[in-house]
């Protein structure tokens, strides 16, 4: 499970930073690519990476301002011509179904592939049968969401030395032991799952929250989450303008993350005034409030190792 940052500014491009939009790799765990909002260029970034658009099944967007929303239309038709034939879901506030519908129609764009365009909201719940996704409802001055992906407990290793004490060796037993609550053995013999299987292990839970102010309203929702990816827009001294603009500083953010046990934090959406030196006590001011807290730059990728 892997994240690359494919935008990670705010409002608008700049030469450092692209419109917001991430990537989330499941390709050993759902043979897939999940995109979390797709700002202008968005297709234009893939192509710096290994990414491949035929990959991308799911597109979750936050909010419906430009620069989360302008690069679906192009991204959609190109994967007609990238060999891209299997069905995409695309989950979004109220609207995304009319802004998609209409931009593809005044292109006179047909897919060579299904879409599906789901309408997100408050009680939004998705089940892929290994990974479970809900959202929140965000405080932006539009309707917006932050999504969870929690991945499900997976069940534990067999303990091969004692299968091997109890004279079963390695075949196709073991996947039988493994799959079953009780195997009867050959020889008559139960062996009891519970017994031969180590403790499960511990699914991965990532929070992308989009935009938003009052960021310690959702200490429920982002609690205890391996890796939460939060918008900071600006920096404390400009928090006037950040609650003015709907928007989070980088030490309201942080301070959500202490309070809640996240194990890594990573800014995003960060706003052009802040470069060099002042971007470096960006970093430091939040990493008071918590140290393992990085910011988010274009191309960036995060490996969400499993406990």
């Amino acid at each position: 499970m892997k994240l690359t940052f494919l935008g990670t500014g705010a409002g608008l491009p700049s030469r450092q930073r692209n419109v917001s939009a991430i990537a989330l790799d499941l390709m050993q765990e759902q043979g897939a690519i999940w995109l979390f909002d797709c700002g202008e260029a968005t297709q234009h970034q893939i192509l710096r990476t290994s990414i491949k658009p035929r990959k991308i099944e799911k597109i979750f967007i936050t909010h419906l301002h430009g620069d989360h929303i302008y690069g679906l239309p192009g991204l959609l038709s190109s994967r007609s011509f990238q060999e891209g034939k299997t069905p995409v879901s695309i989950y979004g506030p109220k609207g995304i179904k009319q802004f998609i519908s209409i931009s593809l129609e005044i292109s006179c764009t047909k897919l060579k592939y299904p879409l599906h365009v789901i309408e997100v909201t408050d009680n939004f719940y998705l089940d892929t049968g290994q990974f479970i996704i809900d959202a929140i409802a965000l405080e932006h001055g539009i309707n917006g969401f932050g999504y969870r992906i929690m991945e499900k407990n997976q069940r534990g290793a067999l303990q091969v030395d004692k299968l091997k004490d109890y004279g079963i060796e390695p075949g196709p037993i073991y996947q039988q032991i493994k799959a079953n609550p009780s195997t009867i053995l050959p020889d008559g013999r139960e062996i009891k799952r519970e017994d031969v299987i180590g403790p499960d292990k511990q699914g991965r839970k990532i929070v992308i929250m989009g935009d938003t102010r009052n960021a310690m309203q959702f200490l429920d929702f982002v609690a205890e989450s391996d890796l939460l990816v939060h918008e900071a827009t600006f920096q404390s001294t400009d928090d006037q303008l950040a609650y003015q603009y709907y928007h989070s500083t980088n030490t309201e953010v942080a301070k959500l993350a202490d309070a809640v046990d996240v194990k890594k934090l990573v800014l995003t959406h960060i706003s052009a005034r802040y470069q060099g030196e002042e971007l470096k006590d960006f970093k430091k001011e939040a990493q008071v409030y918590f140290e393992n807290t990085i910011i988010a730059e274009d191309f960036m990728e995060i490996e969400i190792s499993q406990s």
